[in-house]
């Protein structure tokens, strides 16, 4: 079946090839054309369009508006607009413009009447505006990206520079780095020239699209076409490079010293996966791309190469073993892509892309500093495969213009691949308890596969003032993950000193047999019960129509309207969300030439992630006992009556515990299969008995842009979003509500606590204050007990969290032009209030997500990114890059030393629980209720261009070595937003990177 899909992708792929118009590089142009005296529109006049790097050139006349457009048209090259002398007018010298994938640009030409001696205040050329509709964005070009500062070319590290845009507190270490509007990084929908690059399990980017093959990337933040979808939140889309006439090209190599250049810090850097390395960490990375015309004026090529390859050594400090040592890590990024265009006549444009992504993250064993006592035997790789292949044509008539693309994409991600292969996993403890060391297997499996067809159809007609589009676009994939526990076996043994004495001397090739073959006494011995593959598909259906009305030469009004499906709101107990018709308005009114006002409204409709299907039918169970609890529920009316459970059950992971006192003595992986429906669990999980709804959002913009030179552009902006229907937890067997007696917290009662021997007694004493309720008394309160089969907690995700963001944002973007300078200077004025920061988010208290609402984690008050450019002699170019932000929310929780446990309320553990940050709040605490202070990053970056052709370039990061505690990539676990309530000190867990240095050489061509 497999092979059939890809054979059918690849069938439908050459089929679009050949006759299929499409969207993947397709981009229009609207040029508006006025009389620079009196700025009435000029009418017929003959305005030419040309593009050399392609051939492409076509005379067109201006309408009784002033206006022309074409759609349709390729990305490739750069055009020059321009016009002929006239009776009238006289001529306007080539102006040029680079065009984004998916998008309208707009210039207008204020032409000079014959005979006529006039001055002209300000540009004759206008070509920073968005004319067309309200879309709030912003957008890096190669020029942009190529001098500024970015760590390891890493474009989405470069968005951070834009409004909206800020580094993110993800919930896993490889969560996407960057928020748009202050939401979860997996809310944002990435496109790659406008077509699907999602890794659509979790969510974030499919394929690492590097800075090689990137001509431009814009994000989409608010009040965007109903050409664009999938998200309540922002979009970033890439447009990619091609190949002209021109052969051009470059290649690469840049270095990553590490120390001692960097500057040292205590606190643990990050990879471009996300994960924490240390101070020995150094990056290689080398490269090439190259791009021209297979036949001049036809087919063009461009194709390119990264390669980075990341060292990281990490302590592995085993003592109790006579183990301390080193071992190296090394990750591997091999990201190649190809894209192909051909003119196949003056309307017709054929494009091929392709993109490979072998990506590798080693975990070889051991930490960072000592402490850590994983062996090599233990460790694993994180493998990330990714291909997409897209093909895609456009035509550009001058009344239609029609766009199709069929693309297949295929995604692995292979969390946890065990280095040494299958097997047990063993923690080696000794006589006193402690943990002498871990071998073996890395514990546990999530090996998950993702197989995409999309295809997109979009037909455009002219007609009078209206310019009408009618789209279609399909997304459906393929899951199955393998996951859960070892179906080997994981075991802690109790080691005697003689056998711990015995392993002395093995180093670091000590393996889980060595300790297996001692028949140690077992402390704990874990199986998983269904190591099988499983998984669903999702189906994802847009249709949308819009009509472009050009009202008069100043005023266009946007009316348009889509309807999406998500097949995964049909699982559990749905019939699936219908309901998902999203209009959108847009007005842009140009008062002059120079200036443009924009106003606009509508419904934005996202996706679900197949994680919040795929959680809960892998922590799912078909138990005799977990089907009597569900029964109790429902008929206590927590689960809707006429519903059929076994539509909510399913037969999912579970890892039992037999019980045995040596390892000769425990049953194998065979022997434990009949204990599943015996085990318990601390947590399950359902399908919905409802089904799920698709997260949606309100969308309001205005703003205002002035084109004060040919070079500066202003802006203000304004927009709020409203979301509803997001995902969170509900436990439908939650204990009641338990409240902290609050004035029990004297200075006498907290010393007391503080002075008990141990946790055990420190909580039996909180207990008698009325500080925190224990387990037995929670589960007591639950609607339904935990019997043989069955759960503690039953959890289910709902689709009614909200949330709520407002922004200002004021702009000044100067282009270099003819002056030596140029720069990007941005103010963001924010806030965004949820109920819900995750699909794992769950309320602290007896589902009482009233209480939730509050600050998200990603929220910020101010965001100021300041980057200047500076080109003192030929060659040479510096860039100044700095971001300034008010602090992340803090989340303040109780302190064990006080309380004996972090769990006041007694509700146990979620699953996620160390990923989401769900633990109690200290009493009086609301959520994420203080902050952290100020950031504040400068970073450099120096080019020179030597002979014309080689770039010389350094880098420094964090040039003032700043002690940052926000705004900084991180993930929650390592976070400094969780804080210990009452008044406690502050404890820093970790930093921005410090002060660090990259350096390169490039040759250009």
């Amino acid at each position: 079946m497999q092979g059939l899909n890809r054979a059918a992708a690849v069938f439908l792929a050459g089929a679009a090839m050949v006759a299929v118009p499409a969207q993947a590089q397709q981009a229009g142009l609207q040029i508006s054309v006025v009389d620079a005296a009196s700025g009435a529109p000029a009418a017929d006049v003959d305005v030419i369009i040309t593009n050399p790097g392609t051939g492409f050139r076509r005379v067109l006349k201006s309408d009784t508006q002033g206006l022309l457009r074409l759609e349709g048209l390729t990305t490739s090259g750069q055009y020059l607009i321009a016009t002929s002398a006239s009776a009238a007018y006289e001529a306007a010298a080539p102006q040029a413009i680079t065009l984004r994938s998916y998008f309208s640009s707009s210039i207008t030409l204020r032409l000079l009447p014959v005979g006529q001696t006039i001055t002209v205040t300000g540009t004759r050329t206008v070509v920073g505006l968005n004319a067309v509709n309200a879309e709030v964005s912003a957008s890096l070009g190669r020029e942009q990206l190529t001098a500024l500062p970015i760590e390891g070319r890493d474009v989405i590290g470069a968005l951070v520079r834009l409004p909206n845009v800020v580094a993110s507190t993800g919930f896993f270490p490889e969560a996407p780095s960057i928020s748009i509007n202050g939401s979860n990084g997996l809310d944002t929908n990435y496109l790659i020239d406008g077509l699907d690059n999602n890794e659509n399990f979790l969510g974030g980017i499919k394929f690492p699209v590097p800075l090689g093959f990137t001509r431009s990337v814009t994000v989409l933040a608010n009040s965007y076409s109903v050409a664009y979808g999938r998200t309540a939140n922002g979009i970033v889309n890439y447009t990619t490079p091609s190949g002209t006439n021109e052969l051009h090209g470059e290649a690469y190599a840049l270095l990553r010293p590490g120390r001692p250049l960097d500057a040292a810090s205590p606190f643990p850097r990050r990879d471009l996966s996300g994960n924490a390395v240390g101070e020995s960490f150094e990056r290689y990375q080398a490269g090439f791309a190259l791009g021209g015309a297979i036949a001049k004026d036809k087919t063009f090529f461009y194709i390119n190469y990264e390669f980075t390859r990341d060292r990281n050594t990490q302590v592995v400090d085993a003592p109790l073993l006579g183990i301390t040592d080193t071992v190296t890590g090394n990750n591997q990024f091999h990201l190649a892509s190809l894209r192909l265009d051909h003119r196949l006549t003056d309307d017709w444009t054929l494009s091929l892309r392709g993109n490979i992504g072998r990506v590798t993250i080693e975990r070889p064993g051991g930490g960072l500093g000592g402490g850590n006592n994983t062996l090599p035997s233990a460790g694993s790789n994180q493998d990330r495969q990714s291909t997409l292949v897209a093909a895609s044509a456009s035509y550009a008539g001058d009344d239609w213009s029609y766009d199709g693309a069929v693309q297949y994409a295929r995604f692995r991600w292979d969390y946890g691949e065990a280095l040494a292969g299958p097997g047990p996993q063993v923690v080696i403890r000794d006589p006193s308890g402690l943990t002498a060391g871990v071998v073996g297997h890395p514990g546990y499996l999530f090996d998950s596969l993702e197989e995409t067809v999309q295809t997109t159809h979009r037909l455009g007609r002219r007609s009078g003032a209206h310019r009408l589009r009618l789209g279609a676009d399909i997304i459906h994939s393929k899951f199955s993950l393998l996951g859960g526990g070892n179906p080997d076996g994981n075991f802690v043994v109790d080691l005697t000193a003689a056998q711990l004495a015995s392993l002395r001397g093995r180093g670091l090739d000590l393996t889980a047999a060595d300790v297996l073959g001692l028949n140690p006494v077992v402390a704990n011995y874990a199986v998983e019960l269904r190591p099988q593959s499983f998984g669903t598909d999702q189906t994802l259906l847009a249709f949308y129509l819009e009509d472009e009305w050009q009202i008069s030469p100043r005023l266009t009004a946007t009316l348009g309207v889509r309807w999406d499906y998500d097949s995964l709101t049909a699982n559990g107990g749905g019939k699936g969300d219908f309901n998902n018709f999203a209009p959108r308005l847009a007005l842009n009114w140009r008062p002059d030439a120079r200036s443009s006002v924009r106003f606009g409204a509508g419904i934005f409709t996202g996706k679900l992630g197949y994680a919040v299907v795929s959680d809960a039918l892998q922590r799912n169970t078909t138990a005799a006992g977990f089907l009597g609890q569900l029964g109790q529920l429902q008929s206590r009316g927590l689960i809707p009556t006429g519903i059929n459970l076994r539509d909510v059950t399913f037969d999912g992971n579970l890892t039992v515990a037999p019980p045995c006192a040596t390892v000769s003595a425990c049953p194998t992986p065979a022997q434990v299969q009949a204990l599943r429906g015996a085990a318990t669990l601390g947590e399950a999980r359902i399908l919905s008995p409802t089904g799920y709804d698709s997260p949606w959002s309100l969308q309001l913009s205005g703003g205002y842009q002035y084109q004060a030179t040919s070079t500066l552009t202003l802006s203000v902006d304004g927009i709020y979003s409203r979301s509803r229907n997001l995902v969170r937890l509900r436990d439908l067997n939650a204990p009641a509500a338990f409240t902290p007696n609050a004035a029990a917290l004297t200075p006498a009662n907290i010393a007391l606590l503080q002075a008990a021997p141990d946790n055990a007694t420190r909580a039996a004493l909180a207990q008698t204050l009325g500080l925190v309720r224990s387990q037995a008394a929670a589960d007591a309160s639950r609607p339904v007990a935990l019997v043989a089969g069955g759960a503690r907690q039953i959890r289910v995700s709902e689709t009614d969290g909200r949330s709520e963001y407002m922004a200002l944002i004021l702009q000044a973007v100067k282009e270099r032009g003819a002056d030596d300078y140029g720069f990007r200077l941005s103010y963001t004025l924010s806030r965004l209030k949820n109920d819900t920061d995750d699909i794992n988010f769950r309320a602290a208290n007896a589902n009482d997500f009233s209480t939730e609402y509050g600050p998200s984690a990603n929220d910020r008050r101010h965001v100021i990114s300041a980057v200047g450019y500076l080109y003192p002699i030929e060659g040479l170019t510096l860039t100044a890059a700095g971001l300034f932000q008010s602090g992340q929310p803090v989340n303040l929780v109780p302190d064990a030393r006080i309380f004996g446990t972090q769990d006041l309320n007694g509700d146990g553990a979620s699953f996620g629980e160390n990923f989401v940050g769900n633990s109690d709040r200290f009493p009086g605490a609301s959520r994420n209720s203080a902050r952290l202070p100020w950031s504040a990053t400068v970073d450099l970056g120096i080019r020179y261009l030597l002979l014309k052709r080689i770039e010389l370039s350094a880098d420094v990061f964090n040039l003032f070595n700043a002690n940052n505690r926000s705004g900084f990539a991180n993930a929650a676990t390592t976070s400094n937003q969780v804080q210990f309530g009452g008044g406690a000190p502050f404890v820093q867990r970790n930093a921005g990177p410090p002060r660090q240095f990259q350096f390169g050489i490039a040759y250009k061509f």
